[in-house]
């Protein structure tokens, strides 16, 4: 079953009525409907591609959000070859809102590191709704470090509201391992390319978001806070993270202007949850398009151009 968002109301209600003629039509009474079915589908698509021309910042926010979109473990399964997971910090424990391991993208083995929401109850209460504590950080230093020591780009994939804010994450330490995280990122010898596949929330996106390369799909977010944090610390009214949402400048197409991100990935008409094969498709050749222009710089480059980047975010020129 399809879900909508409150803004696909038209197409809801077009490609309803259409799957209702397709069940009349398969009853086998021999009426044809196809010409009225055709018509509906055309309308429902121009609908379609109406509604997503003209998203708000808020709407962009609703469909990064979408429950389903394609996740982490989904890229992962669709990009990532003879992939094998590694987990724990080697120091406390194991966190499952940050996923990590080795395989091969395209042939050339790399290390992968991903926020996983979850797709499911048990799966969300799992992997935390994506949200890591500081073991999950201090497992993608481990993994990251690794990667550097044999020579392998990292790709990570970002899709967290946050780092977990509990009092347990605290008292172990969130922010250093989100400041460590960080400056592993900014450090590394390889090539790394970050995509924003949902949401990228604050220090918990950026922590595994300092890359070479930084491509977010088209509908997705990336902010220092959520809209609805953002509201309710300006106005007390998290019913205003609408205003929020549009003056954060959370979306792909205005980060690109600013030269926080590097490249948009497009998404199939009406988001990455209506066509997993194409978005994942489009997303697996932006990397491979970034990785190669990332292939001939030596270690001291990557870490110079890494630098000059995000000390560049923000200058007026």
């Amino acid at each position: 079953m399809r879900s909508y968002l409150d803004f696909e109301k038209p197409v809801a209600e077009l490609e309803a009525k259409a799957d209702e003629l397709r069940a009349l039509e398969a009853r086998g009474d021999g009426i044809s409907l196809s010409e009225e079915i055709g018509k509906l589908d055309a309308k429902a698509s121009q609908s379609l591609k109406e509604i997503y021309a003209a998203l708000t910042p808020w709407q962009k926010t609703l469909v990064a959000r979408h429950p389903q979109r394609p996740h982490f473990k989904d890229y992962c399964a669709a990009l990532i070859a003879e992939f094998t997971p590694l987990a724990g910090d080697r120091a406390f424990g194991e966190d499952e809102a940050i996923v990590g391991g080795f395989g091969r993208f395209r042939g050339q083995p790399v290390c992968v590191i991903g926020q996983e929401k979850g797709d499911s109850t048990e799966t969300r209460i799992r992997h935390n709704f994506g949200m890591p504590r500081p073991e999950g950080y201090r497992k993608a230093v481990r993994l990251a470090e690794l990667a550097g020591r044999f020579g392998l780009p990292v790709l990570s994939f970002v899709d967290t509201a946050g780092a977990y804010p509990g009092i347990d994450a605290e008292e172990r330490g969130q922010a250093e391992a989100i400041a460590r995280s960080t400056e592993a990122w900014l450090g590394l010898p390889t090539p790394s390319v970050a995509l924003v596949i949902g949401e990228g929330g604050s220090g918990g996106a950026i922590a595994i978001a300092a890359a070479s390369r930084v491509l977010m799909m088209e509908h997705a977010i990336y902010s220092v806070i959520s809209p609805e944090g953002a509201a309710s610390i300006l106005w007390r009214d998290t019913a205003r993270a609408q205003d929020a949402a549009t003056g954060m400048k959370i979306t792909a197409q205005d980060l690109l202007k600013f030269g926080v991100i590097d490249r948009i990935v497009s998404e199939p008409v009406g988001g990455a949850h209506r066509d997993h094969g194409l978005a994942l498709g489009r997303a697996g050749d932006a990397i491979e398009a970034s990785l190669g222009e990332l292939a001939n710089l030596d270690a001291p480059s990557l870490v110079e151009k890494r630098a000059e980047k995000f000390l560049a975010i923000g200058r007026h020129i």
